[in-house]
């Protein structure tokens, strides 16, 4: 394949699920991307998806895609994405970015895989002051 269609390399950017409390004092878990280039993400666009197997059934699972979009995020700043529920942590869970810098485009896919989003994998997402699960 030829190295100029495979794009830039996607480097500084990464997804978080985060752990939080409501006001009701309950956990609940926030997709957040976070920046951490030196320079300005614009017009970016993020799609999410669950998929796997149910391992009770065997039967393939696959949750509605969703599509969110930020105009800006600034160096080293995080957005929140969208809620996810612990009914899917069980699933590898898919969130794929296309965003610009300086006129270039870059694209990349981020996978949370089945189970890795679960206490024991949680530590200080230094970025939000707050535990979760980092990909990068």
């Amino acid at each position: 394949m030829r190295e100029e269609l495979l794009g830039p390399k996607v480097e500084g950017v990464a997804f978080a699920v985060i752990q939080q409390l409501n006001e009701l004092n309950e956990k609940i878990y926030n997709v957040y991307l976070l920046n951490l280039r030196e320079d300005i993400m614009e017009g970016i666009i993020v799609t999410s998806q669950g998929y796997g197997n149910n391992l009770t059934t065997g039967e393939t699972v696959r949750t509605s895609k969703l599509r969110h979009s930020l105009e800006v995020l600034l160096p080293q700043e995080a957005a929140k994405i969208e809620p996810i529920m612990e009914e899917v942590f069980g699933l590898a869970n898919e969130y794929w970015i296309s965003f610009w810098v300086d006129g270039t485009l870059y694209d990349k896919k981020f996978v949370f895989l089945p189970e890795s989003i679960s206490e024991e994998n949680m530590k200080l997402i230094p970025l939000l002051g707050e535990v979760g699960v980092m990909i990068k």
